[in-house]
């Protein structure tokens, strides 16, 4: 019985060969179109304020999609040489699609198929929302298969970093100029688009206040540009294909076994599948800590507790610096809640460290290697991250600490002055949220601060900055010339000249940066005090998002010249990073030698 199955499925395998690669591109063609026109009505469904018209018409565009993919599936499933295979490689998509026939169909046969009522009334009173959750899962499985794709396209990885970049914020500037995302609908081109680029960069520097100016959707959009632009290894796009079974994503991967000093070849899926796994659970834990931080502050409902937890804990872990408080967290009761403080802290480290550095420390099979083999140390990058971290936390809390005692901490006990000035510390290098008013603070804090934000996070983080390791690898190295030795030495490891000329490359470029920035905005602002200009611009390239108050301020030439400063500092220099790691092809030869004064 089952080889005459066999024999007939060969049959007509033979007679479908002919058509199934027409049939095949038909498909995908017809997909692409109806992903697109189907993602449209549903921006446009939340977007713009609803109607009977646009309801049903949502309705009726998701459930005729719906059709086409069931429709589609079984088509592709009769192509299909190996069925069984086809059924499990697609599993997913089977279930939803299933679901969605089963509801369908089911009322028409079996009234009372759906025998949970709580369920049955949910379908029938959010059945749009249920049906676009549908194609939502069916559309992300459709980017999974069709992300290998990216491989060929030839633009080159830093290209494509950068590329990706400017799609998400232009995306984001898009959704929040719509009508739905604010409640006065006059928000400009341009202040959406410095929203967007500060949220997609995680720099958290604002023009309107992001706790009153924008609705929950708005709030809901600018915390996924936080939580994307949080994942900056490699373009979303690449990130989906390395994702992916297929083998397109082959090309990135090597790319990121250099960049991210991976073992081997296929640690580089592992790697992202733990960068994933890491913010899940961080920022899980952390929303949960966060719901019962907070103290005293009233929440209208406990959504809005919960979100507001979320949306925290997001925007710590990754770096952002956006606060759903008017006065970001010098609020008055948030400011002095100490619990909540510690929480944030620890989210701006664990996201502001690398991770990489997490994976080391805290991964399982990290850890039991270390169990069985004493003798296994830590990487040389992840003591060089600690130990940094640890130095600039003590640093930046002593120094606010002893300078602010008359000013900002004034009038407060020794307690809250410690945390206070550890919190700004842990913020300053990295994440932007702050709990005193920046504009009180004094000159050297200010030029202290200035500091902490160029050196930034580490390496492989949702942080900003030049990064900890490549400050600590060119100290190391000025002093190693000082002194006459020729390699620069880490716990007893070589670092290759290749990556202290990095290291000095990237410094470099981000003086330059920050230098032209400063200059043009001194000429376009100059009733403004010059230090809060600098204090902006480095804020803005470090990503970091701390601010004097001017942002609001600034006209639209200096704004422009903040959301430049904002993507290079997000994408520049790892793209440096990226283009550097290439193996330049050199012919064995050298020029004579000749002395040139130096110093």
């Amino acid at each position: 019985m089952v080889e005459k199955l066999q024999r007939i499925r060969e049959k007509i395998n033979i007679i479908l060969f002919d058509s199934k690669e027409i049939v095949l591109q038909t498909l995908r063609i017809i997909t692409l179109f109806l992903m697109v026109f189907v993602v449209g009505g549903v921006v446009f469904f939340y977007g713009f304020p609803k109607t009977e018209a646009s309801i049903h018409f949502n309705m009726v565009l998701v459930r005729s999609s719906l059709v086409y993919f069931l429709a589609r599936y079984i088509i592709l499933l009769f192509y299909d040489f190996h069925p069984a295979a086809f059924i499990r490689e697609r599993w997913l998509e089977g279930i939803v699609l299933t679901i969605f026939f089963v509801d369908a169909v089911a009322p028409i046969f079996f009234d009372d198929l759906l025998f949970f009522q709580d369920l049955k009334n949910f379908v029938k009173n959010h059945s749009l929302l249920v049906f676009q959750l549908y194609f939502l899962l069916i559309s992300i499985w459709e980017l999974r298969r069709t992300a290998p794709s990216i491989g060929n396209i030839n633009i080159g990885p830093a290209k494509l970093l950068a590329l990706s970049f400017i799609i998400l914020i232009l995306g984001g500037t898009g959704l929040l100029m719509l009508p739905e995302m604010t409640y006065n609908n006059n928000l400009g081109f341009l202040d959406a688009l410095f929203t967007a680029t500060s949220a997609s960069c995680v720099t958290g520097l604002t023009v309107v206040d992001t706790g009153t100016f924008f609705t929950f959707k708005g709030q809901v959009i600018i915390m996924i540009l936080i939580q994307l632009g949080g994942i900056n290894i490699i373009s979303f796009a690449a990130f989906f294909a390395i994702m992916s079974k297929q083998m397109g994503g082959l090309k990135y991967q090597s790319i990121l076994k250099d960049l991210l000093s991976a073992e081997q070849l296929s640690d580089t899926r592992s790697l992202l599948r733990n960068i994933l796994k890491w913010t899940i659970y961080i920022e899980v834990v952390g929303s949960i800590l966060l719901y019962f931080s907070w103290d005293n502050i009233p929440f209208a409902t406990k959504g809005d507790k919960i979100f507001s937890s979320i949306f925290h804990s997001i925007s710590a872990f990754n770096n952002g610096g956006f606060s759903l408080f008017s006065d970001n967290l010098y609020q008055i009761g948030v400011q002095n809640m100490i619990s909540f403080q510690l929480v944030i802290s620890i989210l701006i480290i664990t996201g502001g460290i690398g991770f990489f550095v997490l994976q080391d420390i805290f991964g399982v099979k990290k850890i039991w290697e270390r169990f069985r083999f004493r003798w296994k140390e830590f990487r040389v990058m992840t003591r060089i991250s600690v130990r940094m971290t640890i130095i600039l936390l003590l640093l930046g809390t002593v120094v606010f600490f002893f300078l602010e005692q008359g000013t900002t901490l004034q009038g407060k006990g020794l307690g809250d002055q410690l945390i206070t000035a550890f919190f700004q510390s842990v913020s300053t290098r990295t994440a932007g949220f702050n709990t005193v008013e920046i504009s009180l603070l004094s000159t050297p804090v200010l030029m202290f601060f200035m500091l902490l934000m160029f050196i930034g996070a580490g390496s492989g983080s949702t942080g900003g900055g030049i990064k900890i390791s490549t400050f600590a690898i060119a100290i190391k190295a000025s002093i190693s010339t000082i002194r006459g030795k020729h390699y620069v030495e880490f716990f007893k490891r070589t670092i290759p000249n290749s990556i202290v000329n990095r290291a000095y490359s990237i410094i470099l470029f981000a003086l330059s940066v920050i230098s032209t920035s400063i200059f043009l905005l001194s000429i376009a602002e100059p009733d403004i005090d010059f230090m809060k200009l600098v204090f902006e611009e480095v804020s803005a390239f470090a990503t970091v998002g701390l601010s004097t108050g001017i942002t609001a301020e600034l006209s639209s030439f200096s704004k422009t010249i903040i959301i430049s400063s904002m993507f290079i500092g997000r994408v520049g220099v790892l793209s440096i990073a990226m283009i550097l790691s290439h193996r330049v092809v050199s012919r064995n030869y050298q020029y004579a030698n000749e002395s040139v004064m130096v110093g």
